[in-house]
């Protein structure tokens, strides 16, 4: 029964979709303690959290279309569903391969919710609100990224319960994100007969070299946003003397926060513009980041949060709305999914290497090489874009 509609039923979807990213980023404080207690390599750490990657590439290819099909109640429940289950499966978490079970567990959640969340949102939406929920809908995606690690490190420094308590409150969350999504209405109708198909990835020849321009872009944010997330409280608990959870988070949750920001304050700005200033940003922020570890500053390290995340929303938000705004609207589904397989990609792959370098050189030399790297990919990625702008402009006057 529903009994949520209008603007209500409208947050009630934003607030599910942010609880549903918070679970997400949740462990990432809590990476060090379970080394600490289970004895586990720093490559290690790097695979579990690479694993949520696959999880959503998984569920990104199977279920991307089942919405339309089924309704999107039916799979944002689902995604809750395995939300909860990653919290349960945390909470006994004894062993290596229970994490990494998590970690799976958590990828699916996010990718069944996450392109069927963006588009129920949008079609929640009450006439007055509709030009913001597009809008609101990334600020939950992820602004719940970046409220992960903030909440998990409150509670890791002022709560009881180390290991476990951060999964008691979220699976309490996710619960209340339960009778908000049944409170809901359905806003499609659902297909009578219809099958269940694979999302199969689509890149039309007429954009394919725009999609390599936008892709090297969003790889390149993808990338850097993974690798932060991983090992950035390793990288702040070596500058600083025994910084506590919280602070050992800050950098990522500063860049993800400041990318969700700066998507809102710029949503006005062209995608030309965006996807090129986005490619900026990541290598300045990237060479910011290259710099405070050499000079092993805090202060320097925060301050390329501030371009980094910018960087990565612009250039990834930026560089898919470029390409859909080239494609007919029965291409949209299979052009998204192509441009998020890169992006998973780049989480996983890139940050698997990082910490298999680690053990060889060191977190700090590996992270060094690895922002150095960022800077070039967003640089190559501008040379790209430029040829691409010239291209299509001179098709135009053709």
């Amino acid at each position: 029964m529903t009994f949520l509609r209008g603007e209500r039923a409208l947050w009630a979807l934003v607030l599910a979709f942010t609880v549903t990213m918070i679970g997400t980023t949740m462990p990432t404080p809590l990476y060090t303690h379970y080394q600490a207690e289970l004895g586990f390599s720093l490559s290690t750490s790097t695979v579990i959290f690479a694993v949520y990657a696959m999880g959503v590439l998984a569920a990104l290819l199977v279920t991307g279309r089942w919405s339309d099909a089924v309704g999107r109640r039916p799979l944002l429940l689902g995604g809750l569903a395995f939300a909860l289950a990653s919290d349960l499966v945390f909470l006994v978490a004894d062993a290596t391969w229970i994490l990494l079970l998590g970690r799976v567990l958590s990828g699916i959640s996010a990718g069944v919710f996450v392109g069927t969340a963006t588009a129920a949102v949008v079609e929640a939406a009450p006439e007055r609100r509709r030009a913001w929920a597009p809008v609101a809908a990334t600020a939950a995606n992820i602004g719940g990224l970046g409220l992960g690690p903030l909440l998990a490190g409150l509670l890791v420094d002022l709560g009881p319960w180390t290991l476990h308590l951060t999964f008691v409150v979220h699976a309490v969350l996710t619960l209340v994100a339960v009778v908000l999504v049944c409170g809901v209405p359905e806003t499609v109708e659902r297909v009578p007969g219809a099958r269940l198909s694979l999302q199969k990835p689509e890149v039309p020849a007429s954009i394919r070299q725009a999609f390599v321009a936008a892709g090297i872009a969003g790889f390149a944010g993808f990338a850097v946003t993974g690798l932060l997330t991983a090992v950035s409280p390793r990288l702040v608990a070596e500058v600083l003397d025994d910084p506590s959870a919280l602070v050992q988070d800050s950098v990522i949750v500063l860049a993800l926060l400041v990318s969700v920001v700066a998507q809102v304050v710029l949503r006005g700005v062209s995608t030309t513009t965006g996807v090129t200033l986005g490619c900026a940003l990541l290598a300045l922020g990237s060479l910011v980041l290259v710099a405070g570890l050499w000079t092993e500053s805090y202060a320097v390290l925060l301050a390329s949060a501030l371009f980094i995340g910018p960087g990565q929303g612009l250039s990834f938000g930026k560089g898919l709305a470029s390409l859909l705004e080239r494609v007919q609207p029965h291409q949209r589904a299979g052009v998204s999914s192509a441009f998020f397989i890169v992006g998973y990609v780049a989480i996983s792959l890139p940050v698997i290497g990082a910490g298999v370098a680690a053990q060889e050189w060191g977190l700090e030399a590996a992270a060094e090489s690895f922002g150095l790297g960022v800077a070039a990919l967003s640089l190559l990625a501008l040379v790209a874009l430029v040829v691409e702008q010239r291209r299509t402009r001179e098709t135009a006057t053709a």
